[in-house]
């Protein structure tokens, strides 16, 4: 019988990667409560409208990247391909966004139907931040900045830069399309296909072609910034004021646009090169008129989502994941003999009295020789054998697995208290 395989592009997360997985997701979730995020939990399964009207109909994330089918009532539902139009449409039905401040941060699954690459994947992972009510650059600051204070702590700051620009507002921009459609149409021979497709349906995302031939074309087409209002001029200059009395690096990025119908004024990503072409890791942005767009009141907003597959391939790549995060267990408790009540009593004792570290009993049975080679295997910084005769004493073996250092006898009563500051400097 043929073995049922996963999806393409929709991978399976093994226990081996799961710890880099973790220690990045719980820096996060600190890092974002530290700064006053409260988490917000939305459906992966939405109405298909809810992207149609926010991301837009003629994006290619709605053109040709969306799972969309129809369920038993023959309503249009679809796997949310991005986090920002979720967490709107909830707020919205839950009136959290009439007159009132809220910062909020998600994480989950995400879906887009690409061909499957290191980096990008068909069921993919973010984390985003989203805020509501607040509509000067200060917040634009604070998101930037808690991103740099992430880097900081996951030791990322020498791999990743910054590069930021402005859209300005809607009318601004529509003048700015038209200038820019005009100069494409009569060089349109000279476009890769992609941005032919592009100059009549989403013109201003050939701004971010990879395409060399046609970013040499750009070097003399309109330059959004001569169209843009003083309102928005003024907005990104307050916020490169307060970046820099932050000591934040960063590039003004003038080709720099965002994928997505709904973003204005401020834009940004944090992109890397170590990881070839899938170098952007955070980006994000405002939208303040997304709310309203959903039929809520007029609402600033702005956020950002970053990839968790792509950090994590970076941290790997930057060799910056402690060891002890990889370690998956800190003691290993081995059973000589007819002992294995006395085993799991000890084990349930030490993971009273050392709560922060992994112990793991030996569990299947076994001679010393079979149950230290599993020690061995574990990871585990030391490995605790108790024994018919260390029962009887009193006493637990305490045998080092990574340094070159003497086994010890230590008192049951005692073993906690060494284990926490003689070897873990707890």
């Amino acid at each position: 019988m043929k073995k049922i395989q996963s999806v393409r592009g929709m991978n399976d997360l093994l226990p081996e990667d799961s710890p880099c997985w973790q220690y990045l997701e719980s820096t996060v979730s600190d890092l974002l409560s530290r700064y006053g995020y409260g988490e917000i939990r939305f459906p992966i399964l939405e109405p298909t409208e809810l992207f149609k009207r926010t991301i837009g109909e003629v994006t290619d994330i709605v053109e040709k990247e969306m799972y969309t089918f129809d369920d038993r009532n023959g309503d249009s539902v679809t796997l949310r391909p991005e986090g920002t139009a979720g967490c709107v449409r909830a707020c919205e039905q839950h009136g959290l966004t009439y007159n009132q401040i809220q910062r909020l941060w998600y994480q989950g699954p995400m879906f887009r139907y690409e061909r499957p690459q290191k980096g990008r994947l068909r069921q993919f992972h973010q984390i985003g931040a989203e805020v509501f009510g607040l509509n000067g650059p200060d917040i634009d600051a604070e998101l930037i900045s808690m991103t740099w204070r992430l880097w900081q702590q996951l030791g990322l700051t020498d791999v990743v830069t910054l590069q930021l620009n402005t859209l300005g507002t809607s009318e601004s921009r529509g003048s700015y399309r038209d200038a820019l459609v005009a100069y494409l149409e009569q060089r349109k021979d000279q476009l890769d296909e992609d941005s032919q497709r592009r100059l009549s349906s989403n013109p201003m995302r050939i701004l971010d072609s990879k395409n060399a031939d046609t970013q040499a074309l750009l070097n003399d087409a309109p330059v959004l910034h001569d169209f843009l209002d003083d309102e928005s001029l003024q907005h990104f200059d307050q916020l490169r004021g307060l970046l820099d009395a932050v000591g934040i690096p960063y590039e003004v990025n003038p080709r720099l646009v965002r994928g997505l119908d709904y973003y204005g004024k401020t834009v940004f990503e944090w992109v890397t090169s170590s990881l070839g072409a899938q170098g952007t890791v955070c980006a994000g942005g405002r939208y303040d008129g997304l709310v309203e767009q959903l039929g809520g009141r007029s609402t600033p907003a702005v956020g950002f989502a970053m990839g968790v597959e792509r950090l994590v391939l970076l941290l790997d790549a930057a060799g910056v994941v402690p060891d002890s995060i990889a370690r998956q267990v800190d003691v290993y408790l081995v059973a000589a003999g007819d002992v294995q009540a006395e085993a799991l009593k000890l084990g349930e004792e030490l993971r009273t009295h050392c709560s922060t570290l992994r112990v793991q009993n030996h569990c299947g049975g076994g001679n010393l020789k079979k149950q230290m080679k599993k020690a061995n295997e574990s990871g585990a910084i030391v490995a605790l054998i108790l024994g018919e005769n260390e029962v009887a004493s009193g006493e637990v073996a305490i045998k080092f697995l990574r340094e070159d250092k003497q086994q010890q006898l230590v008192s049951v009563v005692e073993v906690a208290n060494f284990l926490n500051h003689k070897i873990f400097n707890q």
